[in-house]
């Protein structure tokens, strides 16, 4: 029936198309001023009516008249200088553009929403760097960009960063494609390019470093990214799409792989005022892997076995692997033997399963969005869009998620025109058939035996050869395997039976108590949610003579469905939050609303060198206090093309769902959010220890033990290595910035020189601090000290919590683009990025997360020949330490090379590019426990034909 209705619908949009009588077209060709050549896809738009079409790939337009003769002409094509054209017949117009390396006053649309000249650090990718980009997609050309880090968790799932502090789970850092904010409510963060553009349908990116709320809201603290897709007014007619690549050629981690992805556009201008536009994508590969076995905790450490040298092997027995799981802290057994005539105590971990072995790599993604757009009379255009979008992958919070089937719907209605702009939307969230490897691979062991039965065979078989003469490292080893027995084995049938079972159970609390038991703990992420979005700008500069004004209002909410694991109804008894209903939900919806409002003016000073901009914005969200999130920025124009720029502004990020309202069991230790609601009756932020101190009260207590100590003589002699954690309300994170910068065009349009410097206070950071709470009584009474003696008798929360002393960062970059011969283009640019040694006593490590220094450098020439170009990008990246609570370590220096070779029809719009990334598969890992990123290869091959309405 839906077929039969869509079909009709297009049958009688089609024939009211047909039917209407227009006036003949006024066509017309653009042409290179320099060369003759015809320009393709330049906007060609009548002033005052915003109705226009592009031209083919002849430079050829055809656009039929609206309005009364006569009337301005805007032509315009990033690269070239703009024209008004006066039109008072429909005489054939022959329009040449004048050629310009680069626009220094370039008007975009910027953090404070005005066209104008970009007080702060804007890096753009137009339709045509698109193309040259020697990146696979369009979304791996960001990477490129002048101070921006682009972090792979997965083929599928890339997030940008700017300006530190990075980490796969990027809660700083928005993404919005025609205004939509493309975060997943549950999983608190943009999941990659899941709903966003196809190939054919992306026109342009704009990246703003740092700070960008005064205009966008919370969240947009650490930078932001702005997608644009084609309208279909500017871009009718239909394109497709195909690309096959391959990636893992030197089999190490895979056999070599294929990954193809196709993708359709379609764009029908059925009258002046009525278009619709279609796309359509699939994507299918084999992932990366992560497959590194950097130790974490090296036996070095007090948290292994220090004293014992003859322990210091590749996989000593507290071995802490980046990609296995299983063997980290909360599985660690204190294992005390009979050794050398006295009692000895070891740090013995389990053994884990790798990551590789916890799930399949194929991933795919499919994308489909539709638009039907309607423009009245004076500018005003009327849009319904629906996206969706489903993906695989691997996604990082505190643990490796495995992305299964996960699935985004958005539907948006706007208003745009005359300075109005009204935007709404929802969004729904399923993350459909997802697991997380770590409770997986914790479920998996404990179908063994849980962690004390585990212990307990390890330390027979240990005294046993210990007794027996066996040498101790060797003696371990064989512990390791007798313990291990009956333990499901990667690759057979049962491991993948067992497997299967625990990736299917939403409850996480629940696990085997004996050996050989059927596993009941399970690993299952099933989330759903729900986001309103709307918001309502208008701009009153045309009502204004002397001043830009921009107001603005936004509210939205989000609704979480409690699925028992991640979020649970706090209404019902805490003895009662885990236990899950029949219908599999968790109890009523949980609201998390934020309302906003702002005001931007902007004036033209000193005979117009001087643009200042003052805007300031309110945000409330009920769980906090309102926030207010001023701006001031200057540009000063010193010359035509020398522009400097100064800004100065706050910004604020209220806490996401996940780092407010969690409450996660995760390998023994429950991560939960910092709200006063989720803490009530658990006492994790007012009785609580933290871990660390715990940990060495822990180890120096059975220190004593072991010397003959009786309870209350360690107990007396310890204590003091208790440190309470005193955790406060949680609070929104809070972001100060300074930045200035200069841009200019030199040397007769040959250099083009941009540069910026920034300067943050972070204060109220947010991270994760783990405690202990005694099962009994409070923190400094007998009780709760003598229960920090046993795992057993104490619970164990990572809790979302700002920072007590604030983070300073700062940084600078430079870009230059340099036009040496007819049309090559030699582009590089540094970044410079750095935090100042916290000094402070936090309870956690901030992450900064972030190399020092980053630099790109690339060739590129359109056309070399005749219809063939190039681009060769070179990038190097200083190694850096990573920190985060899945996995810490140093990421080694990346120095890779992306090329491509792009050849062009003469005659029709098709486009057929070779290239590779990495071409010279120099394999390197992005951030401690990420995959390991090799050469990926791929041709592919364009179509995209504007058709124009006669």
């Amino acid at each position: 029936m839906k077929r039969v209705i869509i079909t009709l619908l297009l049958a009688i949009l089609h024939q009211v198309s047909q039917a209407q009588q227009a006036s003949p077209p006024l066509t017309g060709k653009v042409v290179d001023g320099l060369t003759q050549e015809p320009i393709p896809g330049v906007s060609v738009v009548m002033k005052g009516s915003g109705h226009g079409t592009i031209t083919d790939a002849m430079g050829h337009f055809s656009l039929a008249v609206t309005v009364s003769m006569p009337f301005m002409l805007q032509i315009s094509s990033l690269g070239y200088d703009s024209q008004e054209v006066l039109i008072q017949n429909l005489e054939s117009q022959h329009i040449a553009l004048v050629a310009q390396a680069i626009q220094a006053q370039e008007i975009i649309i910027t953090a404070s929403r005005m066209g104008e000249r970009s007080p702060l650090s804007i890096e753009r990718l137009n339709l045509k760097a698109i193309a040259q980009s020697a990146g696979p997609s369009y979304y791996d050309a960001i990477e490129n960009l002048k101070g921006v880090q682009l972090t792979t968790s997965s083929l599928t799932f890339k997030v940008p960063n700017t300006r530190g502090f990075n980490a796969p789970n990027n809660y700083r850092f928005a993404q919005l494609v025609d205004g939509i904010d493309m975060q997943a409510a549950t999983l608190g963060v943009s999941l990659g390019n899941t709903m966003g553009p196809t190939e054919l349908d992306i026109e342009s990116i704009a990246i703003t470093p740092g700070a960008a709320g005064a205009a966008y809201g919370m969240n947009a603290i650490n930078g932001m990214a702005l997608l644009t897709t084609k309208s279909p007014f500017l871009y009718p007619g239909w394109g497709i799409y195909h690309k096959t690549g391959v990636n893992h050629i030197d089999h190490k981690d895979h056999a070599t792989a294929i990954l193809t992805e196709t993708a359709i556009r379609y764009a029908k201008v059925f009258t002046e005022r009525l278009a619709l536009k279609i796309n359509m994508s699939y994507l299918r590969g084999i992932d990366w892997i992560s497959n590194t076995a950097t130790d974490q905790n090296t036996n070095d450490l007090n948290t292994a076995n220090p004293n014992f040298a003859e322990l210091y092997t590749a996989k000593h027995p507290a071995y802490d692997a980046w990609n296995r799981y299983g063997d980290e802290s909360n599985n660690n057994n204190l294992i005390t033997v009979q050794y050398q005539g006295q009692a000895q105590t070891f740090n013995v971990r389990r053994t884990g399963y790798w990551e590789k072995d916890l799930y399949e790599p194929t991933v795919k993604t499919s994308k489909v969005d539709l638009g039907l757009y309607y423009r009245w009379p004076r500018s005003l255009t009327l849009a319904y869009q629906y996206r969706y979008g489903q993906m695989d992958g691997l996604f990082q919070r505190g643990n490796k998620i495995k992305l299964n089937g996960v699935n985004i719907q958005n539907h948006r209605i706007s208003l745009e025109g005359n300075g109005l702009k009204w935007n709404a939307y929802m969004t729904l969230e399923d993350t459909g058939h997802s697991y997380n490897l770590k409770p997986t691979a914790d479920n998996l062991d404990l179908n063994n035996g849980t962690n004390a039965i585990w212990a307990g065979r390890f330390q027979k078989s240990l005294q046993e050869h210990i007794d027996g003469g066996t040498g101790l490292s060797e003696a371990f080893l064989i512990a390791r395997q007798e313990a291990d027995k009956g333990r499901v084995e990667p690759g057979t049938k049962a491991f993948e039976e067992l497997k299967r079972t625990i990736t299917g159970i939403n409850n996480w609390d629940i696990a085997a108590n004996v050996a050989g038991a059927p596993a009941t703990g399970g690993s299952a992420l099933r989330q759903r949610s729900t986001t309103y979005h709307s918001d309502l700008q208008y701009y009153l500069s045309n009502r204004l003579k002397s001043v830009e004004l921009l107001v603005g209002v936004q509210y939205r909410i989000y609704s979480i469905v409690p699925d028992g694991n991640n979020f649970v109804d706090f209404s019902r008894p805490i003895s009662e939050r885990t236990q899950p209903m029949e219908d599999g939900t968790f109890g009523k919806r949980i609201p998390y609303q934020v309302f906003g409002a702002y005001v931007s003016a902007s004036k033209d000073l000193l005979k117009d060198q001087l643009k200042l901009t003052l805007s300031t914005r309110i945000d409330h969200n009920p769980e906090y206090k309102p926030k207010i999130n001023p701006r001031l920025a200057m540009v000063y124009t010193v010359s035509e093309r020398n522009h400097v720029r100064f800004s100065i502004q706050d910004g604020y990020r209220f806490p996401s769902l996940f780092e407010a309202l969690s409450f996660t069991n995760n390998g023994n230790v429950r991560r939960v959010g910092g709200l006063a609601r989720v803490n009530a009756g658990l006492g994790f932020n007012d009785n609580s220890y933290t871990l660390a101190s715990v940990s060495k009260f822990m180890m120096a207590a059975q220190s004593d033990f072991d010397h003959g100590k009786d309870q209350g003589q360690v107990l007396e002699a310890n204590k003091g290595l208790l440190m309470a954690a005193n955790l406060k309300a949680l609070r929104p994170e809070q972001i100060s910035t300074i930045e200035i910068g200069y841009r200019s065009v030199l040397f007769s349009n040959q250099l083009v020189v941009d540069w910026d410097a920034y300067g943050n206070c972070y204060k109220d950071f947010l991270g994760q601090v783990e405690v202990a709470v005694p099962n009994t009584g409070t923190i400094g009474s007998p009780e709760a000290i003598t229960d920090m003696l046993d795992r057993s008798t104490q619970t164990r929360y990572r809790v979302y919590t700002n920072a007590q002393s604030p983070q300073i960062s700062y940084g600078s970059s430079l870009g230059l683009s340099y036009y040496p011969y007819l049309k090559y283009i030699l582009t590089t640019n540094i970044s410079f990025n750095k935090m100042i040694p916290n000094k402070g006593n936090d309870l956690f490590v901030t992450g900064f997360n972030t190399p020092s220094l980053v630099s790109n450098i690339g060739l590129s020439n359109k056309e070399i020949v005749k219809n063939i170009g190039f681009s060769v990008m070179y990038r190097w990246q200083q190694a850096f330490d990573w920190l985060s609570p899945l996995a810490n370590g140093k990421v080694p220096a990346i120095r890779n090379v992306d090329a491509q070779l792009t050849i062009s029809s003469s005659t029709q719009p098709l486009r057929l590019k070779v290239g590779g990334t990495n071409i010279f598969n120099s394999r390197y890992i992005q951030y401690a426990a990420g995959p390991t990123i090799g050469a990926l290869y791929y041709l592919s091959i364009t179509y995209d034909g504007p058709s124009h309405r006669q």
